[in-house]
Protein backbone atom coordinates (compact mmCIF):
# COMPACT_ATOMS: atom_id res chain seq x y z
CA UNK A 1 0.00 0.00 0.00
CA UNK A 2 2.91 2.22 0.18
CA UNK A 3 4.50 2.13 -2.65
CA UNK A 4 1.09 2.19 -4.29
CA UNK A 5 0.02 5.46 -2.39
CA UNK A 6 3.80 6.58 -3.65
CA UNK A 7 3.66 5.60 -7.52
CA UNK A 8 -0.03 6.57 -7.87
CA UNK A 9 0.23 10.08 -6.55
CA UNK A 10 3.10 10.87 -8.61
CA UNK A 11 0.67 9.34 -12.02
CA UNK A 12 -1.93 11.32 -11.09
CA UNK A 13 -0.32 14.90 -10.85
CA UNK A 14 1.76 13.48 -14.28
CA UNK A 15 -1.94 13.33 -15.85
CA UNK A 16 -3.46 16.19 -14.81
CA UNK A 17 -0.27 18.27 -16.18
CA UNK A 18 1.92 19.69 -12.75
CA UNK A 19 5.30 19.75 -13.66
CA UNK A 20 7.54 17.00 -13.14
CA UNK A 21 9.01 18.24 -10.45
CA UNK A 22 6.72 19.65 -8.81
CA UNK A 23 4.97 15.83 -9.19
CA UNK A 24 8.07 14.35 -7.57
CA UNK A 25 7.58 16.40 -4.40
CA UNK A 26 4.17 16.00 -4.45
CA UNK A 27 4.19 12.49 -3.87
CA UNK A 28 6.92 12.59 -1.90
CA UNK A 29 4.74 14.78 0.89
CA UNK A 30 1.65 12.44 0.47
CA UNK A 31 4.31 9.58 0.57
CA UNK A 32 5.75 10.89 3.77
CA UNK A 33 2.31 11.85 5.54
CA UNK A 34 1.11 8.27 4.75
CA UNK A 35 4.07 6.32 6.16
CA UNK A 36 4.27 9.35 9.31
CA UNK A 37 7.79 10.88 8.59
CA UNK A 38 8.10 14.77 9.66
CA UNK A 39 8.34 17.34 6.62
CA UNK A 40 10.82 18.61 7.92
CA UNK A 41 13.36 15.37 7.25
CA UNK A 42 11.94 15.32 3.36
CA UNK A 43 12.79 18.66 3.63
CA UNK A 44 16.31 18.38 4.56
CA UNK A 45 16.80 15.29 1.91
CA UNK A 46 15.55 18.03 -0.48
CA UNK A 47 18.40 19.87 0.95
CA UNK A 48 20.85 17.59 0.52
CA UNK A 49 19.96 16.21 -3.31
CA UNK A 50 21.80 19.72 -4.57
CA UNK A 51 24.29 20.34 -2.00
CA UNK A 52 27.10 17.69 -3.73
CA UNK A 53 29.80 19.17 -4.86
CA UNK A 54 29.26 16.78 -8.31
CA UNK A 55 26.64 19.17 -9.27
CA UNK A 56 29.08 21.48 -10.54
CA UNK A 57 30.05 19.06 -13.60
CA UNK A 58 26.27 20.16 -14.80
CA UNK A 59 26.56 23.56 -15.42
CA UNK A 60 30.04 23.63 -16.52
CA UNK A 61 29.70 21.07 -19.18
CA UNK A 62 26.04 22.26 -20.26
CA UNK A 63 27.80 26.19 -21.25
CA UNK A 64 30.61 24.42 -22.65
CA UNK A 65 28.18 22.45 -25.00
CA UNK A 66 25.89 25.58 -25.76
CA UNK A 67 28.90 27.64 -26.63
CA UNK A 68 30.30 25.13 -29.44
CA UNK A 69 27.43 23.89 -30.28
CA UNK A 70 26.10 27.38 -31.39
CA UNK A 71 29.61 29.07 -31.97
CA UNK A 72 29.89 27.29 -35.39
CA UNK A 73 31.71 24.36 -34.24
CA UNK A 74 28.82 22.20 -35.51
CA UNK A 75 29.77 23.66 -39.52
CA UNK A 76 33.56 23.05 -39.17
CA UNK A 77 32.95 19.29 -37.61
CA UNK A 78 30.54 18.62 -40.61
CA UNK A 79 33.41 19.95 -43.23
CA UNK A 80 36.32 17.69 -41.43
CA UNK A 81 34.12 14.67 -41.69
CA UNK A 82 33.81 15.27 -45.30
CA UNK A 83 37.22 15.67 -46.11
CA UNK A 84 37.87 12.12 -43.67
CA UNK A 85 34.82 10.17 -45.73
CA UNK A 86 35.68 12.10 -48.94
CA UNK A 87 39.02 10.59 -49.43
CA UNK A 88 37.48 7.30 -50.14
CA UNK A 89 34.22 8.31 -52.34
CA UNK A 90 32.00 5.97 -50.81
CA UNK A 91 28.12 5.40 -51.72
CA UNK A 92 26.50 7.15 -49.60
CA UNK A 93 29.38 9.22 -48.36
CA UNK A 94 27.23 12.34 -47.26
CA UNK A 95 25.61 10.17 -44.53
CA UNK A 96 28.38 8.69 -43.25
CA UNK A 97 29.66 12.52 -42.77
CA UNK A 98 26.52 13.15 -41.17
CA UNK A 99 27.18 10.04 -38.62
CA UNK A 100 30.86 11.03 -37.75
CA UNK A 101 30.56 14.81 -37.31
CA UNK A 102 27.58 13.71 -34.96
CA UNK A 103 30.14 11.63 -33.24
CA UNK A 104 32.71 14.53 -32.98
CA UNK A 105 29.87 17.30 -31.36
CA UNK A 106 28.84 14.63 -29.16
CA UNK A 107 32.26 14.66 -27.79
CA UNK A 108 31.86 18.12 -27.04
CA UNK A 109 28.85 19.08 -26.51
CA UNK A 110 27.18 16.20 -24.03
CA UNK A 111 23.15 17.10 -25.22
CA UNK A 112 21.62 14.85 -27.90
CA UNK A 113 18.88 17.70 -28.58
CA UNK A 114 21.98 20.41 -29.31
CA UNK A 115 23.31 17.64 -31.94
CA UNK A 116 20.16 16.92 -33.52
CA UNK A 117 19.43 20.83 -33.68
CA UNK A 118 23.15 21.57 -34.61
CA UNK A 119 24.23 19.06 -37.06
CA UNK A 120 20.49 18.67 -38.50
CA UNK A 121 20.50 22.57 -40.01
CA UNK A 122 23.98 21.97 -41.48
CA UNK A 123 23.39 18.19 -43.19
CA UNK A 124 19.63 17.85 -43.90
CA UNK A 125 20.00 20.94 -46.21
CA UNK A 126 22.91 19.82 -47.94
CA UNK A 127 22.14 16.12 -47.82
CA UNK A 128 18.90 17.00 -49.55
CA UNK A 129 20.71 18.86 -52.26
CA UNK A 130 22.76 16.04 -53.47
CA UNK A 131 19.98 13.34 -54.08
CA UNK A 132 19.24 12.13 -50.67
CA UNK A 133 15.47 12.09 -49.31
CA UNK A 134 15.07 14.61 -46.69
CA UNK A 135 13.07 11.97 -44.75
CA UNK A 136 16.23 9.63 -44.77
CA UNK A 137 18.53 12.65 -43.62
CA UNK A 138 15.88 13.36 -40.79
CA UNK A 139 15.74 9.99 -39.41
CA UNK A 140 19.81 9.24 -39.75
CA UNK A 141 20.37 12.84 -37.68
CA UNK A 142 17.99 11.84 -34.81
CA UNK A 143 19.59 8.28 -34.61
CA UNK A 144 23.00 9.31 -34.57
CA UNK A 145 21.85 11.90 -31.77
CA UNK A 146 21.60 9.15 -29.36
CA UNK A 147 25.68 8.99 -29.07
CA UNK A 148 25.79 12.43 -27.30
CA UNK A 149 24.13 10.46 -24.40
CA UNK A 150 26.82 7.52 -24.11
CA UNK A 151 29.89 9.23 -24.86
CA UNK A 152 31.57 11.90 -22.54
CA UNK A 153 30.76 14.83 -20.86
CA UNK A 154 27.16 12.98 -21.54
CA UNK A 155 25.53 15.57 -19.33
CA UNK A 156 22.84 12.38 -18.65
CA UNK A 157 25.72 10.10 -17.19
CA UNK A 158 26.45 12.66 -14.70
CA UNK A 159 22.32 12.35 -13.59
CA UNK A 160 22.88 9.05 -13.38
CA UNK A 161 25.68 9.30 -11.19
CA UNK A 162 24.17 11.95 -8.71
CA UNK A 163 21.22 9.44 -9.02
CA UNK A 164 23.01 6.53 -7.03
CA UNK A 165 24.07 9.28 -4.65
CA UNK A 166 27.15 9.70 -5.55
CA UNK A 167 28.30 6.09 -5.57
CA UNK A 168 29.59 5.70 -9.49
CA UNK A 169 31.87 7.84 -10.36
CA UNK A 170 31.39 10.08 -13.37
CA UNK A 171 34.95 9.49 -14.67
CA UNK A 172 34.46 5.44 -15.26
CA UNK A 173 30.23 6.64 -16.63
CA UNK A 174 32.47 9.04 -19.56
CA UNK A 175 34.85 6.00 -19.83
CA UNK A 176 32.11 3.44 -20.08
CA UNK A 177 30.41 5.35 -22.73
CA UNK A 178 33.20 5.33 -24.95
CA UNK A 179 32.95 2.12 -26.72
CA UNK A 180 28.68 1.51 -26.62
CA UNK A 181 28.59 5.32 -28.32
CA UNK A 182 31.08 4.16 -31.10
CA UNK A 183 29.72 1.36 -31.41
CA UNK A 184 25.98 2.81 -32.19
CA UNK A 185 27.58 5.38 -34.58
CA UNK A 186 29.84 2.54 -36.38
CA UNK A 187 26.18 0.25 -36.78
CA UNK A 188 24.36 3.36 -38.10
CA UNK A 189 27.67 3.74 -40.80
CA UNK A 190 26.92 0.02 -41.63
CA UNK A 191 23.23 0.29 -42.30
CA UNK A 192 23.84 4.05 -44.44
CA UNK A 193 26.05 2.16 -46.67
CA UNK A 194 23.63 -0.79 -46.99
CA UNK A 195 20.67 1.73 -47.66
CA UNK A 196 23.17 3.79 -49.87
CA UNK A 197 23.97 0.93 -52.46
CA UNK A 198 20.19 -0.71 -52.14
CA UNK A 199 18.73 2.94 -52.98
CA UNK A 200 21.44 4.43 -55.07
CA UNK A 201 22.91 7.46 -53.02
CA UNK A 202 25.17 9.94 -54.41
CA UNK A 203 28.89 8.62 -53.88
CA UNK A 204 31.06 11.48 -51.73
CA UNK A 205 33.13 13.87 -53.39
CA UNK A 206 37.17 14.45 -52.19
CA UNK A 207 37.73 17.54 -51.27
CA UNK A 208 40.84 19.48 -52.50
CA UNK A 209 44.50 19.31 -50.56
CA UNK A 210 44.71 22.89 -49.93
CA UNK A 211 40.97 23.20 -48.77
CA UNK A 212 41.37 19.70 -46.55
CA UNK A 213 44.20 21.42 -45.01
CA UNK A 214 43.01 24.50 -43.86
CA UNK A 215 39.39 22.86 -42.87
CA UNK A 216 40.93 20.43 -40.57
CA UNK A 217 43.07 23.44 -39.26
CA UNK A 218 40.15 25.20 -38.41
CA UNK A 219 38.24 22.29 -36.58
CA UNK A 220 41.19 21.33 -34.57
CA UNK A 221 40.40 24.41 -32.29
CA UNK A 222 37.50 23.03 -31.09
CA UNK A 223 38.25 19.30 -31.16
CA UNK A 224 41.08 20.20 -28.68
CA UNK A 225 37.95 20.21 -26.40
CA UNK A 226 37.76 16.42 -26.88
CA UNK A 227 41.53 16.27 -25.79
CA UNK A 228 40.73 18.56 -22.70
CA UNK A 229 38.41 16.03 -21.51
CA UNK A 230 39.22 12.52 -21.80
CA UNK A 231 43.13 13.40 -21.76
CA UNK A 232 42.73 15.05 -18.68
CA UNK A 233 40.27 12.56 -16.72
CA UNK A 234 42.46 9.82 -18.35
CA UNK A 235 45.76 11.50 -17.39
CA UNK A 236 44.64 12.37 -13.68
CA UNK A 237 45.43 16.15 -14.36
CA UNK A 238 42.15 16.99 -13.03
CA UNK A 239 38.79 15.43 -12.14
CA UNK A 240 35.17 15.11 -14.37
CA UNK A 241 34.82 18.76 -12.84
CA UNK A 242 37.69 20.49 -13.19
CA UNK A 243 37.92 19.48 -16.66
CA UNK A 244 34.44 20.71 -17.33
CA UNK A 245 34.86 23.95 -16.15
CA UNK A 246 38.58 23.87 -18.70
CA UNK A 247 36.46 22.57 -21.38
CA UNK A 248 34.23 25.99 -20.80
CA UNK A 249 36.72 28.46 -20.82
CA UNK A 250 38.56 26.72 -24.01
CA UNK A 251 35.31 26.46 -25.56
CA UNK A 252 34.28 30.82 -24.99
CA UNK A 253 37.84 31.24 -26.00
CA UNK A 254 37.54 29.61 -29.40
CA UNK A 255 34.18 30.86 -29.72
CA UNK A 256 34.62 34.43 -28.92
CA UNK A 257 38.31 35.09 -30.46
CA UNK A 258 39.34 32.26 -32.67
CA UNK A 259 36.17 31.18 -35.00
CA UNK A 260 34.28 34.83 -33.76
CA UNK A 261 30.43 33.48 -35.38
CA UNK A 262 28.71 34.46 -32.31
CA UNK A 263 28.48 37.67 -31.53
CA UNK A 264 28.64 39.60 -28.01
CA UNK A 265 25.42 41.02 -27.54
CA UNK A 266 23.96 37.07 -28.13
CA UNK A 267 25.82 36.14 -25.01
CA UNK A 268 23.81 36.87 -22.28
CA UNK A 269 20.86 34.68 -24.04
CA UNK A 270 23.01 32.21 -24.16
CA UNK A 271 23.78 32.23 -20.64
CA UNK A 272 20.23 33.16 -19.68
CA UNK A 273 18.92 29.87 -21.26
CA UNK A 274 21.89 27.65 -19.76
CA UNK A 275 20.93 29.07 -16.43
CA UNK A 276 17.38 27.94 -16.84
CA UNK A 277 18.34 24.42 -18.11
CA UNK A 278 20.83 24.50 -15.18
CA UNK A 279 17.66 25.28 -12.41
CA UNK A 280 15.49 22.77 -14.16
CA UNK A 281 17.63 19.96 -13.62
CA UNK A 282 18.89 20.69 -10.28
CA UNK A 283 15.10 20.93 -9.40
CA UNK A 284 14.76 17.71 -10.41
CA UNK A 285 17.02 16.12 -8.78
CA UNK A 286 16.08 17.80 -5.56
CA UNK A 287 12.69 16.75 -5.87
CA UNK A 288 13.47 13.06 -6.97
CA UNK A 289 15.78 13.05 -3.95
CA UNK A 290 13.27 13.10 -1.47
CA UNK A 291 11.13 10.13 -3.72
CA UNK A 292 14.39 8.06 -3.70
CA UNK A 293 14.54 8.87 0.35
CA UNK A 294 10.10 7.49 0.69
CA UNK A 295 11.40 4.84 -1.88
CA UNK A 296 14.53 3.44 0.05
CA UNK A 297 12.02 3.80 3.42
CA UNK A 298 8.97 1.35 2.13
CA UNK A 299 11.90 -0.95 1.39
CA UNK A 300 10.46 -0.64 -2.77
CA UNK A 301 14.08 -2.19 -4.36
CA UNK A 302 13.51 -5.32 -2.05
CA UNK A 303 10.18 -5.87 -2.94
CA UNK A 304 10.74 -5.19 -6.57
CA UNK A 305 13.45 -7.67 -6.22
CA UNK A 306 11.61 -10.43 -4.78
CA UNK A 307 8.52 -9.32 -7.59
CA UNK A 308 11.24 -10.15 -10.35
CA UNK A 309 12.85 -13.33 -8.72
CA UNK A 310 8.96 -14.53 -8.67
CA UNK A 311 9.11 -14.74 -12.48
CA UNK A 312 12.37 -15.92 -13.19
CA UNK A 313 16.15 -16.16 -10.97
CA UNK A 314 17.74 -15.90 -14.61
CA UNK A 315 19.98 -12.78 -14.64
CA UNK A 316 19.68 -12.54 -18.84
CA UNK A 317 15.67 -13.14 -18.46
CA UNK A 318 15.78 -9.80 -15.83
CA UNK A 319 17.83 -8.08 -17.90
CA UNK A 320 15.65 -8.20 -21.29
CA UNK A 321 12.44 -7.76 -19.29
CA UNK A 322 14.49 -4.69 -17.74
CA UNK A 323 15.16 -3.44 -21.22
CA UNK A 324 11.59 -3.48 -22.22
CA UNK A 325 10.41 -1.78 -19.30
CA UNK A 326 13.10 1.35 -19.78
CA UNK A 327 12.26 1.31 -23.90
CA UNK A 328 8.77 1.86 -22.59
CA UNK A 329 9.68 4.55 -19.83
CA UNK A 330 11.74 6.58 -22.22
CA UNK A 331 8.65 6.57 -24.86
CA UNK A 332 6.64 8.16 -21.72
CA UNK A 333 8.33 10.69 -20.01
CA UNK A 334 11.90 12.63 -20.73
CA UNK A 335 15.07 11.08 -20.06
CA UNK A 336 16.10 13.19 -17.01
CA UNK A 337 13.24 12.45 -14.91
CA UNK A 338 13.04 8.53 -16.24
CA UNK A 339 17.07 8.71 -14.92
CA UNK A 340 15.84 9.95 -11.32
CA UNK A 341 13.01 8.14 -10.60
CA UNK A 342 14.16 4.90 -11.99
CA UNK A 343 18.11 4.74 -10.50
CA UNK A 344 17.25 4.07 -7.19
CA UNK A 345 14.26 1.57 -7.92
CA UNK A 346 16.39 -0.47 -10.16
CA UNK A 347 20.00 -0.43 -9.41
CA UNK A 348 19.31 -1.91 -6.35
CA UNK A 349 17.31 -5.02 -8.00
CA UNK A 350 20.41 -5.23 -10.80
CA UNK A 351 23.15 -5.26 -8.28
CA UNK A 352 21.08 -8.04 -6.49
CA UNK A 353 21.42 -10.16 -10.03
CA UNK A 354 24.96 -9.11 -9.78
CA UNK A 355 24.92 -6.55 -12.89
CA UNK A 356 27.91 -3.95 -12.31
CA UNK A 357 26.48 -0.30 -11.58
CA UNK A 358 28.29 1.31 -14.16
CA UNK A 359 27.12 -1.33 -16.74
CA UNK A 360 23.64 -0.77 -15.60
CA UNK A 361 24.14 2.85 -16.26
CA UNK A 362 24.90 2.40 -19.86
CA UNK A 363 21.77 0.32 -20.46
CA UNK A 364 19.43 2.90 -18.85
CA UNK A 365 21.13 5.47 -20.86
CA UNK A 366 20.87 3.48 -23.92
CA UNK A 367 17.30 2.39 -23.66
CA UNK A 368 16.57 6.25 -22.66
CA UNK A 369 17.90 7.60 -25.47
CA UNK A 370 16.17 5.18 -28.06
CA UNK A 371 12.86 6.25 -26.39
CA UNK A 372 13.45 9.95 -27.00
CA UNK A 373 13.33 9.20 -30.51
CA UNK A 374 9.81 7.70 -30.40
CA UNK A 375 6.56 9.76 -29.27
CA UNK A 376 4.44 10.38 -27.92
CA UNK A 377 7.71 12.48 -25.55
CA UNK A 378 10.29 12.14 -28.00
CA UNK A 379 12.46 15.34 -27.64
CA UNK A 380 15.16 14.52 -30.41
CA UNK A 381 12.27 13.18 -32.67
CA UNK A 382 10.41 16.53 -32.63
CA UNK A 383 13.52 18.59 -33.03
CA UNK A 384 14.76 16.59 -35.85
CA UNK A 385 11.23 16.70 -37.79
CA UNK A 386 11.46 20.80 -37.10
CA UNK A 387 14.82 20.96 -38.21
CA UNK A 388 14.47 18.54 -40.91
CA UNK A 389 10.95 20.27 -41.71
CA UNK A 390 9.47 17.03 -42.01
CA UNK A 391 6.05 15.88 -40.60
CA UNK A 392 6.32 12.88 -38.06
CA UNK A 393 3.89 10.46 -39.50
CA UNK A 394 6.57 11.00 -42.21
CA UNK A 395 9.45 10.31 -40.44
CA UNK A 396 7.91 7.07 -38.44
CA UNK A 397 7.23 5.17 -41.52
CA UNK A 398 10.63 5.27 -42.70
CA UNK A 399 12.49 5.29 -39.35
CA UNK A 400 12.08 0.95 -38.33
CA UNK A 401 15.55 0.12 -39.88
CA UNK A 402 17.47 2.65 -37.96
CA UNK A 403 15.54 1.27 -34.38
CA UNK A 404 16.36 -1.99 -35.63
CA UNK A 405 20.08 -1.12 -35.55
CA UNK A 406 20.05 0.56 -32.27
CA UNK A 407 18.06 -2.18 -30.79
CA UNK A 408 20.91 -4.30 -31.62
CA UNK A 409 23.51 -2.50 -29.97
CA UNK A 410 21.34 -2.57 -26.83
CA UNK A 411 21.16 -6.32 -26.91
CA UNK A 412 25.19 -5.63 -27.53
CA UNK A 413 25.72 -3.32 -24.58
CA UNK A 414 23.34 -5.25 -22.15
CA UNK A 415 24.73 -8.80 -23.09
CA UNK A 416 28.46 -8.34 -23.32
CA UNK A 417 29.59 -6.30 -20.58
CA UNK A 418 33.06 -5.44 -21.53
CA UNK A 419 32.00 -3.04 -24.50
CA UNK A 420 31.17 -0.82 -21.54
CA UNK A 421 33.48 -1.90 -18.36
CA UNK A 422 36.91 -2.76 -20.70
CA UNK A 423 37.78 0.82 -20.92
CA UNK A 424 37.09 2.05 -17.29
CA UNK A 425 38.51 -0.71 -16.00
CA UNK A 426 42.32 -0.45 -18.02
CA UNK A 427 42.36 3.29 -17.55
CA UNK A 428 40.68 4.10 -14.44
CA UNK A 429 42.87 1.86 -11.79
Amino acid sequence: MDILILLGTMVVCFLIGMPIAYALAMAAIVGAMWIGIPLEALMLKISDGVSKVAMLTIPFFVLAGAIMAEGGMARRLVAFADVLVGFTRVRGGLSVVNVLATTFLSGISGSAVADTSAIGSVMIPQMERTGYPRVFATNLTISSSVQALLVPPSHNAVLYSLATGGTISISALFMAGVFPGLLLGFSLIILCLVIAYREGHPQGQSVPVKDAIKISIDAAWGLVTLVIILGGILGGIFTAIEAGAVACMWAFFVTMFIYRDYRWRDLPVLLHRTLRTVAMVMTLIACASSVGYIMALTQMPAKLTAFFLSISSNKYVILFMINILLLLLGTLVDMAPSILIATPILLPVMQNFGVNPVHFGMIMLLNLGIGLCHPPVGSILFVGCAVGKVSIEEVMRRIWPFYAVMFIVLMFVTYVPEISLWLPGHVLR
